[in-house]
């Protein structure tokens, strides 16, 4: 039983974290900012730290099952 939370979570940690870097790796590819008024390269850096710890976090959460 409990599981279900941790199946629930390591879905939801690992699709946001993908999507952050798919949509980081399109912002970046086709020259748009990623955030506004924020250097570029921080904004691309931050954005990928935080969808790969997403990412790992999502994985973790299923390592737990």
């Amino acid at each position: 039983m409990e599981s279900g939370p941790a199946i629930f979570a390591g879905t939801a940690f690992t699709v946001f974290g993908a999507g952050l870097l798919v949509w980081t790796v399109a912002r970046v590819t086709h020259r748009a900012p990623v955030a506004h008024g924020v250097s570029p390269a921080t904004a691309a850096a931050f954005a990928v730290g935080a969808g790969a710890a997403f990412l790992a976090l999502g994985v973790w959460c299923f390592g737990r099952i």
